[in-house]
């Protein structure tokens, strides 16, 4: 098989996990989210946020914590706001819509969302005959990467309270941006500026699992019926459990983010020592460097990423992705390579 930087979930999960589960096999526990591991994970965010009267619910993955969170956030005439870029609206295959809510998408350079990018939507002119705005969807890494400042989601919260818009932060990749150099967000910052988040485990290290975290205290009440009729609430809720409850002692979590990052930044700055420009200036585990589609070929026949976007005829920007389990070994060989063919 080629080695992929393809996307940040081609490993199983970290080893102290697997060990975990193992251990913890036929240790009989309460189902549903009420096992003792779940507990113990939940009591960690609530630390880790400064706020002992979060929510928390564990959830098998990204697509299924968006839409049933936005399913519990809406009413049926109500739509939610996303860069073009955004998960909700590019890689779902229509998920939210299937909902039956409209994702209303706005074009951003970086993918992050900005009051100026959101005031389009409100107040629209046919009032009652159009879907009426109500959430904010914000990707914190982006799907290109960037990451919010605490004054940008500061800005955007008290926007959102202004027009009585929710903000939804998505947070797949959370632990990626929280450690990156140019990061100033901590997760109490998260907690207090948005109504709802989530704490990703699928791509930070966990077999499968994110952490949904509910502030907003209208949005706690009787979400589990939401995750009941969505599928989401698992029996055997202690499988999340053990893994979030591993991840958060002692920050592995953060550990595992921190070597993606460091790991995506190292071939970055092979690429711009070698001469190429990038699409977009990242520094978590995604880059995007624009390369001639004759330098593209060559290394796909060794190497699996994504070929983002066409620049012109002979030119395009392509994504590669590492993560907590990426190999600095294979990063050097692949920084080998790229140099012979340079």
């Amino acid at each position: 098989m080629k080695y992929s930087f393809a996307n940040d979930y081609s490993e199983g999960c970290h080893p102290s996990i697997l060990r975990a589960l193992t251990e913890s096999n036929l240790v009989q526990q309460a189902g549903y989210g009420d096992d003792s591991y779940t507990l113990n994970a939940v009591k960690a965010i609530r630390q880790m946020t400064d706020n002992p009267h979060l929510d928390v619910h564990m959830i098998a993955g990204g697509t299924l914590a968006n839409l049933t969170v936005l399913g519990a956030m809406l009413k049926p005439y109500e739509s939610v706001i996303a860069a073009d870029t955004g998960h909700i609206y590019v890689n779902e295959t229509g998920a939210i819509e299937a909902t039956g809510h409209k994702v209303e998408a706005a074009a951003t350079a970086d993918g992050k969302l900005r009051p100026e990018d959101i005031v389009q939507f409100l107040n629209k002119a046919r009032g009652h005959h159009v879907v009426k705005s109500k959430v904010v969807y914000i990707s914190n890494s982006t799907e290109l990467g960037t990451v919010y400042t605490k004054q940008e989601l500061t800005d955007l919260s008290a926007f959102c309270k202004a027009n009585d818009l929710l903000l939804f932060m998505d947070g797949a990749r959370l632990p990626m941006a929280l450690v990156a150099p140019s990061n100033d967000l901590t997760l109490a910052d998260i907690a207090a500026l948005t109504d709802v988040f989530y704490i990703g485990g699928t791509k930070c290290g966990a077999l499968l699992g994110e952490a949904i975290v509910i502030t907003n205290d209208r949005l706690k009440v009787e979400f589990k019926y939401h995750l009941k009729q969505r599928g989401a609430l698992m029996a055997k809720g202690r499988t999340m459990g053990v893994q979030f409850d591993q991840l958060l002692q002692g920050n592995l979590i953060f550990d595992l983010a921190r070597h993606a990052n460091a790991m995506a930044a190292k071939i970055g700055e092979a690429f711009i020592d070698l001469g190429y420009n990038m699409l977009i200036e990242s520094d978590t585990n995604q880059i995007f460097p624009i390369l001639p589609n004759t330098t593209i070929e060559k290394l796909q026949e060794k190497y699996a990423f994504l070929i983002w976007k066409e620049i012109d005829a002979e030119y395009s920007a392509a994504r590669f992705i590492t993560s907590w389990a990426t190999e600095e070994k294979a990063v050097d060989e692949f920084i080998e390579t790229l140099m012979s063919i340079r």
